[in-house]
């Protein structure tokens, strides 16, 4: 249940264009899988999935730098203090590359390096052998590339119509 209510959200935000609607949809996200690690007692998991959604909730205001550094310090913390080994790595890895995607100053940044976090946690997802998250960083990673293909990629009436000119 925790995941399809985080699935939902994640489905959601990359097919907003607005950046704040994105990252706030996903931080919602972020705390059901929080949960949903907590259960599986995946405790690094768990923690930067609450770091996570605290990130996205305050990127959505600001792209300072300051707040970059502070959630990768975080970030450095939760992983020290539940070390487990490689999976520690894979989603201290994933985090740390979001956490550089979430602070990015334009949606279309944020979509690109996101794709690069999303493939670690499904990584991470096979090697702790939780289906249903493997099942939702796929549909997110795929939400994502439908929503960079719509604002991105797909040429719009204009570019169609200078094309026949």
């Amino acid at each position: 249940m925790l995941v399809g209510v985080a699935l939902v959200f994640d489905l959601l935000s990359f097919q907003f264009k607005n950046r704040k609607y994105i990252l706030h949809a996903i931080a919602a996200a972020c705390f059901f899988m929080a949960v949903h690690f907590l259960l599986l007692e995946q405790w690094t998991a768990t923690v930067l999935m609450g770091v996570s959604g605290a990130r996205y909730a305050v990127s959505g205001y600001t792209t300072e730098r300051r707040w970059m550094y502070f959630f990768c310090i975080l970030a450095v913390a939760g992983t020290l203090w539940t070390y487990a080994g490689l999976v520690s790595i894979l989603s201290f890895g994933a985090t740390f590359v979001l956490t550089l995607a979430a602070f990015s100053k334009t949606d279309k940044r944020l979509r690109e390096v996101t794709f690069f976090g999303v493939a670690l946690w499904i990584v991470h997802n096979i090697v702790v052998w939780s289906p249903s998250a493997i099942a939702l960083e796929s549909f997110f990673l795929m939400s994502n590339v439908v929503g960079y293909y719509r604002y991105y990629i797909r040429p719009t009436r204009s570019d169609l119509v200078l094309e026949q000119d």
